[in-house]
């Protein structure tokens, strides 16, 4: 059985005669009637049966014809949306942090479907994880083609090319003694219990290194894996926290203080499989981004 003779049967059943069907097909009869001969042999039932100078399907012709057309329906679906992929047109599956889905990944999608509007692309977000240890398993795992978040240094298999970055504030509830304060040294916050990431999160370890080269660490009450959840932690007075500074701070019962002797930032970095195919609309995207907002 062969895609050929899945066409040739189709076309008979529809056509009921075997030298116009011949002719649609630019065959000849012969080889449709070996064809469809051949089908018969295979599947073990007749498919065609004789009413006058025509033929029609039998019951089990029937059958096969409705199956028939669906499975050729989805085969030329999916070489139609091969071909466009091969085109630079497809969809492209984003797995990102959550601090990422407002704006920054939201402006480089809106910037390069601007920049391809003859073409037929979309996307898929997914933040459903919100940590770059899973994120990067799902890159892997090829569930998603492309990923925004922090670099874990131990991937090796990854390309991460660096795309924006963020500033480390310390926060503190509006209540607390260094909130009069707009700028500290790190040295201050000693004193009081921390939240921290937990290990889970890229950020774990540019805090810790932070503390590291101060040679002193403050008390930690809490470990979490999200900066929203800390951020939430602090303004209800369960201790003070380091994070990037982001722009949902402003709508929360913090206050931001900067640091004075230090000048560590938090980079988001754009994460790629290495040695791996990349259809042409994710080749096409990447380059768009490196092209537009890689941090040299």
């Amino acid at each position: 059985m062969n895609l050929y003779h899945l066409r040739y049967f189709v076309t008979l059943a529809h056509i009921e005669h075997y030298t116009r069907a011949a002719q649609i097909l630019s065959i000849t009869q012969p080889s449709l009637s070996h064809a469809i001969s051949s089908l018969e042999k295979e599947l073990g039932v007749k498919l065609f049966e004789k009413e006058g100078r025509n033929i029609v399907l039998t019951k089990c012709g029937k059958i096969f014809l409705t199956d028939v057309e669906h499975s050729l329906n989805i085969l030329e679906s999916s070489i139609d949306s091969l071909q466009k992929t091969g085109a630079g047109e497809g969809t492209i599956d984003i797995g990102l942090l959550r601090t990422l889905s407002s704006s920054l990944v939201p402006e480089y999608v809106r910037g390069f479907l601007d920049a391809n509007l003859d073409k037929d692309i979309y996307f898929n977000f997914h933040n459903d994880t919100g940590m770059t240890k899973d994120i990067l398993a799902g890159l892997k795992e090829k569930r998603y083609d492309v990923a925004f978040c922090s670099k874990i240094k131990s991937e090796t298999s990854i390309e991460f090319t660096p795309i924006a970055e963020q500033e480390l504030v310390v926060i503190v509830p509006t209540n607390h003694p260094l909130a009069a304060h707009d700028s500290i040294n790190l040295a201050e916050t000693l004193i009081y219990p921390h939240i921290r990431f937990s290990k889970r999160s890229g950020l774990r370890s540019i805090i810790d290194s932070v503390f590291e080269e101060l040679g002193e660490f403050p008390e930690y009450v809490y470990e979490v894996d999200e900066d929203q959840s800390i951020a939430g932690l602090v303004s209800n007075n369960f201790g003070i926290s380091i994070l990037p500074r982001m722009n949902s701070l402003s709508l929360m019962n913090l206050k931001v203080i900067q640091i004075n002797d230090f000048t560590k930032k938090r980079y988001f970095y754009m994460a790629l499989l290495k040695d791996r195919y990349h259809a042409p609309v994710i080749e096409s995207f990447v380059t768009y981004v490196k092209e537009h907002y890689e941090i040299k």
